[in-house]
């Protein structure tokens, strides 16, 4: 006889960072619910990620905050501001900085530099992509947030922040906040088929 499990999907009307103290709540609820111990955060700036300290102080749940590699917008600037690292470290939060799997690799940089005239037809970039550039817009076909919990996940585990063989839940957004929470048991991302995506705690409609 198979078993069915009902479990709540939260939708939010419009992607975006208003969506960020909902999500964060419902995220805190599934964690308690299922005995979820990891919970990964996307922050840029690290302000969302103070606000996840907030909402899970008291909490068993281990926090993990996955930035922007260094350089993400310009050469050799760090996204996260050191006011909110401080706030961060002091809340005992583990911080992980990475390349971004799926959008800042060796292949991602050369598919942005243009060829020069003379390599004519062979501008292959422009035709073919690179494979993290497929997997990422295929899962932005769910939205921006489903593409970043998947790519945190990988950034974690590839640093050993979170163990491999248990769910855990990532939370990113769109651009800015929180708006998309997975449950997940993460992979690294050499092996990113070993990834498992279990549920959709929320996501923008």
């Amino acid at each position: 006889m198979n078993l069915t499990i009902k479990r709540t999907t939260y939708y939010f009307e419009k992607a975006g960072e208003e969506n960020t103290e909902e999500t964060l709540r419902i995220v805190k609820e599934a964690a308690v619910e299922r005995g979820i111990e990891y919970v990964l955060v996307s922050s840029s700036t690290g302000v969302t990620g103070a606000k996840a300290a907030n909402m899970f102080k008291g909490t068993k749940a281990k926090l993990v905050v996955v930035t922007h590699q260094t350089g993400y917008r310009d050469a050799g600037v760090q996204l996260l501001t050191e006011e909110n690292r401080k706030t961060l470290e002091n809340a005992g939060v583990k911080i992980v900085t990475g390349t971004d799997v799926l959008t800042g690799g060796v292949d991602i940089g050369l598919s942005r530099v243009r060829s020069p005239p003379e390599a004519g037809a062979a501008r292959l970039p422009s035709i073919l992509p690179p494979v993290p550039t497929i997997v990422a817009n295929v899962l932005r076909l769910f939205s921006q947030g489903v593409k970043v919990c998947v790519e945190i996940a990988m950034m974690a585990a590839d640093c050993g922040a979170v163990p491999l063989g248990k769910a855990v839940i990532a939370v990113a957004g769109s651009h800015a906040g929180a708006d998309t929470a997975l449950v997940l048991t993460p992979s690294s991302s050499n092996r990113i088929l070993d990834m498992k995506i279990h549920e959709i705690l929320a996501k923008p409609l």
